[in-house]
């Protein structure tokens, strides 16, 4: 891979000149956050979530308020952040097993963002979660990144974590978002003369959400909090509000060292050319259709439906419902962005990659194929043409077997299941927005015809990734499975 990032830099470094001296470009700050429900964040979800600093960056920013990702997900997620691709394409269908890391992961002659940023001059680094493999050869370093602190596996502890740093494990004493937020804030310290990307990848507020510190979690220890669905039959109300209690004091661990990092970029004067984005690697259920979780939900019901489909146990509910595909988003940017605007359009985890190049002032070189689309215009406020449709993919490996394809438009959802055949689902997303109402078996004609069109775009999705799951009966066994 370097080895191609060095023939980059003839194209490159001529575009680092074109963009004025190398200090005038802004530093990235990507925080990354896991799991996080789009309602939790206080100012534009659940204001029972207590987040400040989350909020300040949607007030002094711009929120995106239909910001999705492609595959609810933790490794496919990632992988299509890093790359602007379908995990299909990239053979990273589901979060990948601790049992398979040291075998499968992100290929490093993938070209991703951070590299391209890499050879234009900037001092690129990455602290906390990874996912992407955690065999040497995909180890952050060899996809983009100078510095890394982190765990490349898919989870650590919640307080003294084992973390590779300086490319030794070791363990931290410490809450893990203060230690990682420590190492963020000095990754700024030391490359504040320069262009930087910094990547802090939180593992809050993944399960286990406890231990946090006391100033985190006695605000919520005695909360009876409000949930999404309460009388939602059979819910299991009392497991769910002690999860939610447990969750939010995890959120508002990261939000406090949030601040942190904001106020370091105030003291060093980094703010008004400084790119701070905040979002997630997915959504995530909070009891909302009786479900905990992401795109993998269970049931959380004292009762289990009885088992419908061979590939999907009772307690499983795989889904790509907006609660597990939207994301909180927002992006401040004082020098270029306006504060306090929204934009409404649809975007996804893989429209970062063509836009961060272009908040850069760096060209997508001519060999390298993206899928998603520059929205840094609308940002700026600008009237484009933009594409509002969404295609969604969820290839369930571990606790149910799926190939979930998903057709999204502002008005329409549709999603085929092409391993479990026959399991569809229709929802109307004009009337009914939290797709309470599954239309699929409906012989209404306007719901016919919206589902003939929308499983044609799948279909035609499909054979343009070259999707194993195209044929039901093979597809499980070509897929790549992680």
């Amino acid at each position: 891979m370097y080895r191609f990032i060095l023939s980059l830099l003839v194209i490159v470094l001529p575009l680092v000149s074109r963009t004025g001296a190398a200090e005038t470009r802004p530093n990235i700050v990507f925080v990354y956050t896991d799991d996080q429900a789009p309602t939790a964040v206080g100012m534009v979800g659940d204001s029972q979530f207590k987040t400040p600093h989350m909020d300040s960056l949607f007030r002094d920013g711009v929120r995106l308020a239909n910001a999705f990702v492609t595959t609810p997900v933790c490794s496919p997620s990632r992988a299509g952040l890093m790359t602007s691709r379908y995990s299909s394409e990239l053979a990273i269908l589901d979060w990948i097993n601790p049992s398979r890391e040291t075998e499968h992961g992100l290929d490093p002659d993938t070209v991703t963002w951070p590299e391209l940023l890499a050879a234009a001059g900037y001092k690129t680094g990455l602290v906390g979660k990874w996912h992407l493999g955690t065999a040497d050869r995909y180890h952050p370093t060899r996809t983009g990144y100078d510095y890394f602190i982190g765990f490349r596996a898919g989870g650590a502890s919640p307080v003294d974590p084992k973390l590779e740093k300086d490319g030794v494990s070791r363990p931290f004493k410490g809450f893990t978002p203060d230690i990682l937020t420590d190492h963020a804030i000095e990754f700024v310290r030391q490359n504040c003369q320069q262009p930087f990307l910094l990547s802090l990848h939180f593992r809050a507020p993944h399960a286990r959400w406890l231990p946090v510190r006391d100033e985190d979690w006695l605000p919520y220890k005695e909360l009876d909090p409000q949930i999404p669905n309460p009388n939602f039959v059979d819910l299991d109300v009392r497991r769910v509000k002690r999860m939610t209690r447990e969750y939010m004091a995890s959120v508002v661990s990261v939000d406090r060292n949030l601040g942190r990092l904001l106020e370091t970029l105030d003291e060093l004067g980094l703010r008004e050319n400084t790119i701070v984005i905040f979002t997630s690697d997915h959504g995530y259920h909070l009891g909302h259709h009786g479900l905990w979780y992401k795109g993998n939900a269970q049931w959380q019901l004292t009762k289990l439906p009885p088992q419908k489909w061979p590939g999907i146990a009772p307690k499983q509910r795989p889904n790509l419902l907006d609660q597990a595909i939207r994301v909180p988003c927002a992006v401040r940017w004082p020098k270029q962005i306006k504060a306090g605007t929204m934009v409404g359009e649809t975007v996804s985890n893989l429209d970062w990659f063509p836009t961060l190049l272009a908040m850069a002032g760096i060209d997508l070189p001519t060999t390298v194929r993206i899928r998603g689309h520059n929205f840094l215009p609308l940002l700026r406020g600008e009237k484009i043409e933009w594409d509002n449709r969404l295609y969604c993919e969820y290839s369930m490996r571990h606790g149910a077997t799926t190939d979930m394809r998903a057709a999204r438009t502002p008005d329409w959802k549709l999603m085929i299941d092409f391993h479990n055949v026959g399991r569809e689902e229709l929802y109307d997303l004009r009337n009914d927005p939290g797709e309470t109402r599954d239309l699929s078996s409906s012989t209404a004609a306007e719901h016919l015809a919206i589902k003939a069109q929308l499983a044609a775009r799948i279909r035609s999705m499909m054979r343009e990734l070259e999707d194993p799951a195209q044929n039901p009966k093979t597809g499980t066994e070509k897929a790549r499975n992680p």
